[in-house]
């Protein structure tokens, strides 16, 4: 949830405004402000087992590494800090519905694990971080999968599908880890297992 946010409205100053009107700061509390009123609608409902993804490391996708980046393999430390301030808000805003009875909220660090698999991809089963299995240009970036375009053979080595979606099997790694954390910092309070016995 979010990523579209800051993609396609926040830094694309050319189109959206949000960029000049707000500071990355207080562009996170805007779309947590409004994230809030519709968690507490889901609540109002009887949403009581809630598990909220943060957005993931946005300025490494194929795209952004096309556009910003010098070396097409450095992610975009303007676009993943911006980010980091909305998850770590995010983060706040699971503390603060679990204060209401019998909620409980958990956040999912998909920031954080997709660095640990930027890290050491290989451990992942990954060969391809930086370009799109599908798409034309700059790292399989510029323009994303076109219809009737082959895609790239090995798309389980892949990071990216394509200019921006994660693959098949880096979703697969996501979601176990989001399921049975790997590490304390995947998840906070706890893993959807905890949360489902709950």
């Amino acid at each position: 949830m979010g990523s579209n946010d800051y993609l396609n409205n926040y830094f694309m100053p050319a189109v959206y405004s949000t960029s000049q009107q707000y500071t990355p700061e207080q562009y996170a509390d805007v779309l947590i402000n409004q994230y809030s009123q519709q968690l507490r609608t889901l609540y109002s409902y009887g949403a009581r087992k809630v598990a909220l993804m943060g957005v993931g490391q946005v300025g490494c996708s194929p795209n952004e590494l096309a556009q910003r980046s010098t070396d097409g393999t450095t992610c975009v430390p303007q676009i993943n800090g911006a980010i980091d301030i909305f998850n770590r808000k995010l983060v706040a805003l699971v503390d603060q519905f679990n204060a209401l009875p019998g909620a409980h909220f958990t956040y999912i660090n998909v920031y954080g694990i997709f660095q640990d698999i930027l890290r050491a991809p290989g451990s992942h089963g990954l060969t391809v971080t930086n370009q799109g299995c599908c798409g034309v240009g700059r790292n399989n970036g510029q323009v994303t999968c076109l219809p009737f375009q082959t895609p790239c053979a090995n798309r389980n080595e892949y990071l990216f599908w394509d200019a921006f979606h994660p693959t098949e099997a880096a979703n697969i790694l996501v979601g176990r880890r989001a399921y049975s954390a790997a590490l304390p910092s995947d998840v906070h309070p706890m893993d959807l297992r905890t949360l489902a016995r709950i």
